[in-house]
């Protein structure tokens, strides 16, 4: 059960909690494969086999799991090895990263997100925590938040304690004042429980729980969320 009047800050999980990841992912990839068809056609072609990207994908993540945290690295890796493959110039590997990075930042917030962060940032310190490459300035909500941690510029992602634990340092309190809210049982439920803080689990999907550890409180979006705090 969650108890609302220990919390004292609140970070956050961004892809697919504020908005939903994968339209976007799939909005990229389509003008990214554009892109290649009129500045690197055989590249278009190797990109349009969604199987030959899969392998090609899998590949570069088996031999920089080093880097496993960077979805930026892995993405530009992908790119130029696309077009190395295909015969293209790796040259173009920066502007093609660009185009797909740009529609990766033309998200669509689910209809509760906003209103919820105006509401909830008038009220607790906001730490965004994501293992996701969104750009919190970009897409334009950085003025909700006290700080953002992304997997790749901190150099580890969610569930290691350390970036959970930096992001109640950056929200100016101890781990067992914060509650953390997203999506994914096993990074933000499971991670943050672990570093002591209270953990809220949004469920859009109605699926089922199915971890050992249950989270403190099981919403099916942000105005649920709230409502805790009404």
């Amino acid at each position: 059960m969650l108890q609302t009047h220990k919390v004292r800050a609140i970070t956050l999980d961004l892809d697919d909690t504020l908005w939903p990841i994968w339209p976007t992912i799939a909005k990229a990839e389509k003008a990214l494969g554009a892109w290649f068809t009129d500045n690197a056609p055989a590249t278009g072609r190797f990109w349009g086999d969604a199987e030959r990207r899969r392998l090609l994908r899998e590949q570069v993540v088996q031999e920089h799991e080093h880097l496993a945290h960077d979805m930026a690295f892995l993405r530009r890796e992908s790119i130029r090895r696309a077009l190395a493959q295909a015969g293209d110039d790796e040259a173009l590997a920066a502007t093609a990263f660009d185009v797909f990075i740009a529609m990766r930042h033309e998200v669509e917030l689910y209809e509760d997100a906003l209103e919820a962060l105006q509401f909830l940032a008038a009220r607790f310190p906001l730490v965004a925590v994501s293992n996701g490459n969104a750009d919190l300035g970009r897409i334009g909500l950085m003025p909700h938040f006290r700080a953002a941690f992304s997997a790749a510029s901190f150099g580890v992602g969610k569930p290691d304690a350390r970036i959970f634990l930096a992001a109640a340092e950056a929200a100016g309190v101890p781990a067992e004042a914060v509650l953390h809210v997203g999506d994914d049982a096993l990074l933000d439920v499971l991670g943050a429980h672990a570093v002591g803080m209270q953990t809220a689990w949004i469920n859009r999907g109605e699926h089922p729980w199915t971890q050992s550890v249950q989270p403190h409180a099981s919403l099916t979006d942000l105005r649920e969320l709230c409502a805790l705090f009404s």
